[in-house]
């Protein structure tokens, strides 16, 4: 009787093993280290996609620094969100309608000031829009730099242009993310050279839901996912890590915010304060 009891509990001790061990297999993954990407630069504090807005981002810490890219009437790549001049320079009108040499006389600083006038410097003003040929020579070859395709379809010959920039500046490729909402732009870089790593931008309106079918074609050409972050819950970031892709949402600017989705398990986020990601990142490292 006593060898029956022995071997019930034996049997019930692994049982209740297996079990421990299968929910630790089933349970959230989070991420040893979570990336963080200066959003166009230090956006949050100086002009986005200016040379000092890149600088200011790197100097608080952030991981990687955000470059949009549009191309000029004369094929040159510059760093600029929006397809038209409007916005964040002195000028009017689309990009493509423009000489670099035209573009480079414009006012990229001034607009921050006004609309920001708690971050506002005198430096700021009569600031260039760069191209990113001129990132490159002035922030080197080793930096990270996560680089986005924007309106690919109004630019042909940008992902070639592209490709030919980071090779003739010897670019580090493994630090190296390219990014686009256009998966014909992801495949075509993908098609020049297989080794680059592309990450298939997302924009939600509503609660953020994947399928496997999805997961499994993007990790075909991508190694990550940049959603919105707005929609996203935790079972969408848990199903994404869980198929081995990274996932970077998009823009989070509140230390509550970024801390909700470090829990989930997010491998990274872009934020226009990347000196707030990295003081949350340095608090929860010493258990607060």
């Amino acid at each position: 009787m006593k060898k029956v009891i022995v071997l019930l509990i034996v049997s019930v001790f692994f049982s209740l093993g297996a079990i421990t061990s299968a929910n630790a297999a089933m349970g959230k993954q989070k991420p040893q280290k979570v990336t963080n990407v200066a959003h166009r630069g230090a956006s949050g504090y100086a002009p986005e996609h200016t040379i000092t807005s890149y600088k200011l981002g790197d100097k608080m810490d952030g991981d990687y620094i955000e470059i949009d890219l549009q191309m000029t009437k004369d094929g040159q790549l510059i760093a600029m969100h929006d397809e038209t001049l409007d916005r964040t320079t002195n000028g009017t009108g689309f990009v493509k309608d423009y000489t670099i040499r035209e573009i480079k006389k414009l006012d990229a600083g001034s607009w921050f000031n006004e609309k920001y006038p708690e971050y506002a410097r005198e430096e700021y003003v009569g600031l260039q829009v760069p191209t990113l040929e001129e990132v490159f020579k002035k922030l080197g070859k080793h930096k990270k730099y996560y680089i986005e395709t924007k309106s690919p379809d109004v630019y042909p010959g940008m992902e070639e242009e592209l490709v030919r920039l980071i090779n003739k500046y010897k670019i580090n490729k493994k630090t190296l993310l390219l990014q686009s909402f256009s998966p014909d732009s992801l495949l075509k870089l993908h098609s020049l050279d297989p080794k680059l790593k592309l990450v298939q931008l997302i924009s939600y309106k509503s609660k953020a839901t994947i399928t496997d079918k999805e997961i499994d074609y993007v990790k075909t050409y991508a190694v990550g996912i940049g959603p919105n972050h707005t929609y996203l819950n935790e079972a969408y970031v848990q199903k994404v890590v869980q198929n081995g892709l990274d996932i970077h949402p998009y823009t989070v600017n509140t230390k509550e915010r970024m801390k909700t989705l470090i829990d989930w398990g997010v491998t990274g986020m872009f934020t226009n304060y990347p000196d707030v990601l990295d003081q949350l990142k340095k608090e929860l490292r010493r258990g607060k």
